[in-house]
């Protein structure tokens, strides 16, 4: 049975899509069955893969309003074993066509349901705001990843995102898990990277992963080209880093 994790935070710039993307194109390589559902409007996960976002006909705007199955959304991308549910600038009119629907915050879970048994992992990336969407992907999930960027405002906005999760918790989704904090575009040479990692590791300890993503400019060159780091350039730092994250995140979960 799989996974579903969604990677979250309503700041935007942490890393969130560079994240997704690359841990579901990492976990690939790995030999795990992945799907990657971009919940985001901005669809930077879809045209990250190489995807036309501009010939997205159909994607996470049609399964939430429930005028398709799933299976029909699913496409192949060019990363080994990994499919990809795309997005499309149309998401951004979702969370008004939702507002009056009955159980409105579950409609991603009932689109999905019948995935989990077909793939390993299903990540979903979520839009940089607590709305809808983001409610629609916590409740969906089993856990989530939350990336922290290691700069001066990284925690600021962290209780914000811990709340959210805990009201989910409390009235749609008991179940739902952190599966912990990641820490990005960590930089060794700047003393506040260093005093963010110690922060953060201070407070929530155990919730932190290892593996910390260090800044590297083949990740942020690698969307430009329409693909993964690790099909991009796999010895860079930035593959490396993602590698490690996603055997992390196959050893906790075995």
């Amino acid at each position: 049975m799989g996974k579903i994790i969604a990677i979250a935070n309503q700041k935007g710039g942490v890393g969130k899509t560079t994240t997704s993307v690359n841990l579901a194109a990492s976990l690939g390589v790995l030999e795990k069955k992945i799907l990657l559902i971009d919940a985001d409007p901005q669809a930077n996960a879809t045209s990250g893969l190489g995807i036309d976002v501009e010939n997205v006909e159909i994607g996470t705007y049609q399964l939430l309003e429930h005028t398709i199955k799933a299976k029909e959304a699913i496409i192949k991308t060019s990363s080994p074993n990994l499919d990809l549910i795309p997005s499309h600038i149309d998401l951004v009119a979702i969370e008004i066509e939702l507002v009056d629907k009955e159980n409105r915050e579950s409609m991603l879970k009932k689109a999905i349901e019948g995935l989990k048994s077909e793939y390993d992992f299903i990540l979903i990336d979520c839009a940089p705001s607590l709305g809808l969407l983001t409610l629609n992907a916590l409740t969906a999930a089993d856990s989530v990843i939350i990336p922290i960027q290691c700069e001066y405002f990284a925690l600021e906005g962290l209780g914000k995102l811990l709340n959210t999760i805990k009201s989910v918790q409390k009235i749609h989704n008991e179940q739902l898990d952190i599966e912990g904090l990641l820490l990005t575009m960590y930089d060794s040479r700047l003393r506040l990277s260093n005093q963010v990692v110690d922060e953060v590791k201070k407070h929530f300890d155990e919730m932190v992963f290892k593996t910390i993503i260090q800044r590297n400019v083949r990740l942020s060159e690698a969307p430009s080209y329409g693909e993964s780091i690790i099909s991009y350039d796999a010895g860079s730092k930035g593959a490396n880093n993602y590698l490690s994250l996603a055997q992390e995140l196959i050893e906790k979960n075995q």
